[in-house]
């Protein structure tokens, strides 16, 4: 009895096997193998394969007998998704550099355009034309409310009649049918400005019914910064939508350490049900127009309306005094803290300080003449420009809230063009090397979250975001211990490392470090295009 019991288990076993060793082994188009997995959960990370095909993550895990027509090994390196950055400006920079690879070397794959209330106002003609040209980051947009208010009401500092007020809730609810994700503002940025709270709300109104996001550049990141975020949760708490809070920061020494402030009212608001979240650049600079030097009472209308003001000497005398009292406020006694990044008529003045342009041109070292150098400058067009005046301590306690999001504020960057803000080329490449390895702010599992799926749930980007079975096949290897920002506010001309791979809808862009040209990048449509 027991020889055939004996004999019976054998032949099951044979069997088992001989059906293994004739099952066909699987095939990948890309097989990553030996990977230490961060999946965008903030969840531990563990050791597996990730196999992709037709664009689409097909299976993870421990992989053996699948074979593919391209492995990469990353032994002693991390998988992720790839990065969203929520909040950038690529407008007018696709057809320059549509390879994007500021945000490719810095492990982005997905961002979204349209902030600060700055966008086209036709986004079904946009995202056609981001369709056609094929870049190597997806491109999702928000509609923006300065171009809306531009595109019915030129830059007019007044009211819209209510004929007005329908012709631009006819655009953003296009805008949404077209594919837009969310409707932003820019209430520092004229128009923008000149607009009401209950302007907002009706046009938000119409965003959220088609389950768009509101974004807000407030009307104030400094001293009246509690009144903006009041502001921003009242428009999301009438318009019945979620928020999000664009790079949230305090802008001018006199307001550093109010991040407890601020970052208490976030959490007030989420506990009482709303969906409130922010994001924010690791830096302790901006970048803007020059132009917000200059009160906004004369910045309405156009260029020329402009120039004539600021030709006035009464008008200068005002705008002259008004920078003395922002200087005073800051305990500043110069205009240093503001670096031109970006002036057309005259490119020595790039990089440079108000106050060293003043000296350069041979005028006393006086504020009223630094005030005449950004009149004139504004005069001539204007220039981007690069503010420093935020606190490294409010970054650091802004980065710990966890339902902040890393953005650049930034947009393609044509290579060696002026002197911009560094975080076009190191926002996400700085968070991992400075905050997550050097100053231990965040785990790694939790910035990867931070960059990846809180961004895809809060912009409704439904298969972006993590590492699982049937999502887009975003995904980046990179080295988590030499992962590093070389972009400096002196230099900044200068692109991340430490990523050694980065696939966009299963199609490898950046091979062994090295960004061999690939456009494989989608548009990705708000709910509104998928609900029409």
């Amino acid at each position: 009895m027991r020889n055939k019991l004996s004999l019976v288990l054998f032949f099951i076993v044979f069997s088992a096997v001989s059906v293994g060793a004739q099952m066909p082994s699987q095939t990948a188009d890309i097989l990553i193998k030996n990977a230490k997995i961060l999946d965008g959960t903030g969840n531990s990370w563990f050791y597996g394969d990730i196999a992709i095909g037709s664009g689409k993550i097909i299976q993870i895990g421990k992989l053996a007998g699948w074979n593919a027509k391209k492995v990469i090994d990353a032994t002693g390196l991390v998988a992720a998704p790839g990065f969203i950055d929520v909040h950038t400006h690529i407008e007018g920079d696709e057809v320059k550099n549509p390879e994007a690879t500021n945000f490719i070397y810095d492990g982005v794959t997905t961002v979204i355009t349209g902030n600060c209330g700055s966008s086209d106002a036709n986004i079904g003609r946009y995202l056609r034309k981001i369709d056609s040209l094929r870049t190597s980051v997806n491109v999702a947009a928000l509609v923006g409310h300065n171009d809306v208010r531009k595109a019915v009401m030129g830059r007019a500092s007044r009211n819209p009649t209510e004929a007005e007020m329908q012709a631009m809730e006819n655009i953003v609810d296009k805008a949404m049918r077209d594919g837009a994700v969310g409707m932003s503002t820019g209430l520092i940025y004229i128009p923008g400005t000149y607009s009401t709270t209950e302007e907002i709300v009706r046009l938000a109104k119409v965003a959220a019914k088609y389950n768009g996001v509101y974004a807000s550049h407030m009307r104030d990141e400094g001293d009246s910064v509690v009144a903006a975020i009041e502001e921003a949760l009242y428009i999301g708490t009438a318009a019945k939508m979620p928020v999000q809070i664009s790079h949230f920061k305090l802008s001018g020494q006199q307001n550093w350490g109010r991040s407890k402030t601020t970052i208490a009212m976030v959490e007030k608001a989420r506990r009482a049900g709303m969906d409130v979240t922010i994001d924010q650049y690791p830096y302790t600079a901006s970048s803007t127009s020059i132009n917000t030097l200059i009160p906004d009472e004369w910045l309405a209308d156009g260029q020329d309306s402009i120039k004539a003001r600021l030709a006035r000497p009464e008008i200068r005398k005002q705008v002259t005094t008004s920078i003395q009292k922002r200087l005073k406020k800051r305990g500043l006694t110069h205009l240093s803290y503001a670096v031109v990044a970006s002036f057309g008529p005259d490119s020595s003045y790039n990089g440079k300080s108000i106050e060293q342009i003043n000296i350069m041109l041979g005028n006393k070292h006086r504020v009223k003449e630094e005030a005449s150098v950004v009149m004139d400058i504004v005069s001539r067009g204007g220039a981007s420009a690069v503010f420093h005046g935020m606190g490294e301590e409010d970054v650091t306690r802004i980065m710990r809230y966890p339902f902040n999001m890393i953005a650049s504020d930034a947009g393609i960057r044509a290579f060696n063009s002026g002197v911009p803000h560094p975080r076009g080329y190191g926002t996400n490449a700085r968070v991992l090397g400075r905050y997550v390895r050097e100053k231990n702010i965040l785990s790694l599992e939790e910035a990867i979250r931070r960059m990846t799926s809180l961004p895809a749930q809060k912009f409704q980007l439904h298969d972006r975001g993590l590492l699982q079975v049937g999502y887009a096949a975003d995904v980046l290897v990179f080295d988590e211990n030499e992962v590093l920002d070389l972009s400096t506010f002196d230099k900044p001309h200068a692109y991340s490392v430490g990523m050694h791979y980065v696939i966009v809808n299963g199609k490898i862009t950046v091979d062994n470090q090295k960004h061999i040209g690939t456009r494989a990048g989608q548009i990705l449509y708000g709910p509104g295009k998928l609900k029409s």
